[in-house]
């Protein structure tokens, strides 16, 4: 079974101008980021690739976590993304996934290693990750702890 996705975009002038894209549930002006000499107004490409490589991940880590019946007490993201300009090439070149899960303070052990390997395992399912696999380097630095340790 294939699902489509449809996107309308409109850009309104040149190179420092801005545009407007509408994609399902996503309306957003869009342009080029102030850091690459661009109005900086809305979002941008290496945002929104982020932002697809990020709520892919935590989709799949929610479901995946959720297949093991393990339920988070609290479950965050961090996610960084690095793009280098050398002689005027822009090369989007890593993601870095900084997922927090707090589980449940009565957790065992053993479903904080199986927490931690499916934190790992998520990046390697995800559908945005299997997209880039190959050109962006995607890395994943989990924190699992257990609600209540510590304190």
């Amino acid at each position: 079974m294939k699902h489509p996705f449809h996107l309308k975009a409109v850009w309104n002038g040149g190179r420092n101008s801005e545009g407007h894209i509408e994609a399902g549930g996503l309306r957003t002006v869009i342009s080029i980021p102030q850091e690459m000499g661009g109005p900086g107004t809305g979002t941008n490409p290496d945002e929104m690739l982020l932002g697809a490589a990020s709520t892919c991940y935590l989709i799949t880590l929610a479901a995946m976590l959720e297949r093991s019946d393990i339920v988070p007490q609290e479950l965050t993201l961090e996610s960084e993304a690095t793009v280098d300009v050398t002689n005027n090439v822009f090369t989007y070149e890593r993601i870095v996934h900084k997922p927090r899960l707090v589980l449940q303070a009565d957790a065992t052990a053993a479903q904080l290693k199986k927490a931690e390997r499916l934190a790992h395992m998520a990046e390697e399912s995800c559908m945005i990750s299997r997209a880039v696999a190959g050109n962006v380097s995607i890395e994943t630095q989990p924190v699992i702890e257990i609600a209540g340790a510590g304190k």
